[in-house]
């Protein structure tokens, strides 16, 4: 019997990458990779919202994956604002789609990992089935860092909280004004999606619904 949770390493650029894997009860319905908020101020796939995310989504049938970005709980290598962390999305896309060719793929990323995610599926030459952006930050963040600005494909799931102060909503709309991508925002709450995590990890849910196999 296949245990609840299990460990894959990958062998990325800069080494062994590490992720951990909940299963769901019986066959899953897609895998889904859950991106973890920015290393250097202690993200990890352990944080509170993926580990939130990857719940419910198991829940719902999902094979849930949440990679550790360089650094971080048993992956090699040092923080690379970002670059070598697309790199290494790029080489788990690759590694979990010859795994389990027959199952959709989906990207949800929070934050950092929101950021990267994006980054990565713009450089696919075969689209996920499904993105879910939540708390994506953009240009210039309050502590000082600079995310550049990526296209968001076309039917990307966005999430925001209205008082994100780590990652302004302003931002992220006069990013996406002239595409006029649609962004869901949550009234009240923060960059952590505070008093309303569940109904984000349900929203989440929702959108990777259509393309789960049934």
């Amino acid at each position: 019997m296949k245990p609840a949770r299990e460990t894959l390493d990958l062998t990325g650029p800069a080494g062994r990458l590490r992720l951990t894997l909940d299963h769901p009860v019986g066959e899953p319905a897609g895998v889904v990779l859950v991106g973890h908020p920015q290393p250097v101020l202690g993200g990890s796939p352990r944080h509170p919202v993926p580990h939130a995310l990857a719940r419910a989504l198991r829940e719902a049938g999902w094979l849930a994956v949440r990679p550790a970005f360089r650094g971080v709980d048993g992956s090699d290598g040092e923080h690379d604002a970002g670059e070598g962390e697309t790199d290494d999305t790029l080489v788990m896309i690759e590694a979990l789609r010859r795994r389990w060719p027959e199952l959709p793929l989906a990207l949800v990323g929070f934050s950092f990992g929101a950021w990267v995610f994006a980054r990565a599926a713009a450089r696919l030459d075969q689209p996920v089935a499904a993105l879910a952006l939540l708390g994506m930050p953009v240009g210039q963040v309050p502590d000082g860092r600079h995310y550049q600005p990526v296209a968001v494909p076309d039917g990307a799931l966005l999430l925001h909280g209205e008082d994100d102060e780590r990652a302004p909503l302003a931002d992220l709309l006069a990013h996406l004004r002239a595409a006029r991508h649609p962004v869901t925002v949550f009234p009240g709450t923060d960059h952590f999606f505070k008093g309303c995590l569940p109904a984000v990890a349900a929203r989440v849910v929702e959108h990777l619904g259509p393309v789960a196999r049934r």
